[in-house]
C-alpha cells in the first residue's frame, strides 16, 4: 500500500510519517496531501491559543478526556518553540498528556514552530488535513504562547478558543485588539484565582463594544480550573452550541461563518504556496544566488529602493509590472547586478 492509502485506511505509523514530510518540505508530503485532499473536510478544527503559562496542555489533556468519552477520535497538534540545537520541538506538550499515550483513538503530535511567526508551525495546516483524511473526528490545535499579532489559529481552526488567566495582565489585553477578537469561546482558566471575576468583566466589557446581530454569535467566557476539571464541561457544551449554531446558519442563510473561514483558509494557503514558488523559481532559475545578494546590497546603500528593485525582478520574471515605476527616480540606476 502507498503512503497515502495508509494514512486514509488511518494507520498511525504513516499518519506520523506524513507529518513529518510535510515538516521536511520533501516533495513526496506535497504529493501526498495531493492524493488525499478529496477526503478531507470532515474533521472539526479546534484552536486553543493563550498566553504563556495559561494551562493550554492541561485544558487540552482534559478535553481529549471528554471527547473520547463520547466516541470520538481526536488528533492533537501541540506547537512548541524550536531547540536551536535540534530544530525539533522543545518540551513537546504531549508529556502533559500521558495518559491518552495508550489510547489508539488519540493521535498527539509536537511540531516545532522553525521559525514560523503566528504562533503555529508552517506544516500545521497540512497536518491537520492529515488527520483529517484519516478519519480523525476532532483535531486540536494547540498554539505556541502567542503574543497579541500572533493569530494564525484564525486561519487554520474552525473554532477559536482564546485563553486568559487572572493576574497576569490579560485583564489589560482584553480590552486591546488582536488576539482577543479571534476568539468564538473565551475560557477564563485558574478562575480560582484572586481577580477572575474583573477579568470577566473586562472581558464582557471588551464584547459590549461590538455590534452583534442578532443571528451573530457572541462569544461567550467560560470559567475552568483546568487542573481538577472544573468547568470543562460547560466548555464542551459551549463548543457544541457553536457547532449546532454554526449549522443552524446554515439552514437559514445557506452561508456560515466556518465555511467562509474555511475558504479564507484555502485562499490564503493558495497565495503562500504561489508566493513560495514564485521565490524559488526567482532564485532558481531567473538569476543566480549571488545577483540576488548584489541586488540586496545595492538596496542596503541606497542605490536603488526596494519597490523599484522588486517591479524591474519581476520584469526580469516575464511578468508585467506597473508602468509609472519603471523609470527610477533621478540619480539612481535600474537594477543591474
Amino acid at each position: 500500500m502507498s503512503l497515502s492509502d495508509r494514512v486514509l485506511a488511518g494507520e498511525t505509523r504513516a499518519i506520523a510519517r506524513a507529518i513529518s514530510l510535510l515538516e521536511d518540505e520533501d516533495a513526496d508530503g506535497t504529493r501526498l496531501i495531493r492524493d488525499v485532499f478529496g477526503r478531507t473536510g470532515r474533521a472539526r478544527l479546534i484552536g486553543v491559543t493563550g498566553s504563556p503559562g495559561a494551562g493550554k496542555s492541561t485544558l487540552v489533556d482534559r478535553l481529549i478526556s471528554d471527547f473520547r468519552s463520547g466516541g470520538a477520535t481526536v488528533g492533537v497538534l501541540a506547537v512548541d518553540p524550536t531547540s536551536p540545537f535540534s530544530g525539533g520541538a522543545v518540551l513537546g506538550d504531549r508529556l502533559r498528556m500521558q495518559a491518552h499515550a495508550g489510547d489508539a483513538g488519540v493521535f498527539i503530535r509536537s511540531m516545532a514552530t522553525r521559525g514560523h511567526l503566528g504562533g503555529l508551525a508552517g506544516a500545521t495546516a497540512d497536518a491537520a488535513l492529515v488527520l483529517d483524511a484519516a478519519g480523525t473526528n476532532i483535531v486540536i490545535i494547540e498554539t505556541v504562547g502567542v503574543g497579541q499579532d500572533e493569530i494564525d489559529i484564525v486561519r487554520v481552526a474552525d473554532l477559536s478558543i482564546v485563553m486568559l488567566v487572572p493576574g497576569t495582565g490579560d485583564e489589560v489585553q482584553a480590552l486591546k485588539a488582536g488576539i482577543m477578537e479571534i476568539a468564538d469561546i473565551f475560557v477564563l482558566n485558574k478562575a480560582d484565582r484572586e481577580g477572575s471575576d474583573r477579568l470577566v468583566t473586562a472581558v464582557e466589557m471588551n464584547l459590549s463594544l461590538h455590534a452583534y446581530h442578532p443571528e451573530d454569535w457572541r462569544p461567550p467566557v467560560v470559567k475552568t480550573v483546568a487542573t481538577n476539571g472544573e468547568g470543562v464541561p460547560e466548555l464542551i457544551a459551549a463548543i457544541a452550541k457553536f457547532q449546532a449554531h454554526a449549522e443552524q446558519r446554515v439552514e437559514s442563510t445557506g452561508t456560515s461563518a466556518q465555511g467562509t473561514r474555511r475558504r479564507g483558509r484555502y485562499e490564503q494557503q493558495l497565495r503562500e504556496i504561489v508566493t513560495r514558488r514564485f521565490l524559488n523559481h526567482l532564485e532558481r532559475d531567473v538569476m543566480t544566488a549571488e545577483e540576488w545578494r548584489a541586488i540586496v546590497d545595492r538596496i542596503a546603500a541606497r542605490d536603488i529602493d526596494p519597490y523599484s528593485a522588486g517591479e524591474q525582478l519581476l520584469t526580469r520574471a516575464g511578468l508585467k509590472t506597473d508602468s509609472r515605476r519603471e523609470t527610477p527616480p533621478a540619480g539612481k540606476e535600474r537594477v543591474t547586478p
